[in-house]
């Protein structure tokens, strides 16, 4: 039996493309960020979707919700779908990062390189390759949505591609699209990559 996997990654928030939030209380969705969240409702109306999973973090569940309510379905919350702990890092300007060494390796060596106080990408991409198996074994033959973050998503899709973490940043995933992973006993299989639909 197959399992349809929508890996959503949330939409777009105030703070988007000049702060690492990392796992910072109260990053809540922009305007534009609500406007992507409808369009992802309405982009699932019409799918099969059992259930709707969804980081416990702010931006993460308010994408979800939209979804959720236009399915009639409710945000289910897991931890293994958080975004990476970025440690020291949370909180920082991509500005203030620029010459820091460590950040240079972390984003030339995601493989081996540790954010200070922070977790591995291989723990990152441990916690959520286990919590997709877990949900594929809870929803055999159906369809779920996972609301996640950029960093996690790619983590899932290098596995599964069977990519090393060094690779991850050679592909993208935007706020508020959909990558879809089809997992079953036989494997799995990446049948969509960064899919916008919304702007």
């Amino acid at each position: 039996m197959t399992t349809t996997v929508h890996l959503v990654r949330h939409a777009a928030h105030d703070r988007l493309d000049r702060i690492l939030c990392g796992r910072m209380a109260d990053v809540t969705l922009s305007a534009q960020g609500r406007t992507q969240a409808t369009a992802l409702a309405a982009r699932f109306a019409k799918e099969p979707v059992a259930a709707i999973y969804a980081s416990p973090l702010d931006r993460a569940r308010e994408t979800a919700e939209p979804i959720a309510e236009r399915l009639g379905r409710a945000v289910q919350v897991r931890e293994a779908f958080s975004e990476i702990d970025l440690g020291a890092w949370a909180g920082r300007a991509f500005d203030d990062l620029r010459d820091d060494p460590h950040w240079t390796r972390w984003n030339t060596a995601r493989g081996v390189t540790r954010p200070p106080g922070g977790e591995t990408m291989l723990e990152a991409q441990v916690r959520i390759v286990a919590g997709l198996e877990r949900l594929c074994a809870e929803h055999p033959a159906e369809s779920v949505v996972v609301v996640s973050h950029a960093d996690m998503i790619k983590a899932a899709l290098a596995y599964h591609l069977g990519l090393p973490l060094d690779a991850i940043l050679r592909f993208e995933i935007g706020p508020a699209s959909v990558s879809t992973l089809l997992v079953g006993a036989w494997g799995a299989k990446v049948v969509s990559l960064n899919e916008k639909v919304a702007a």
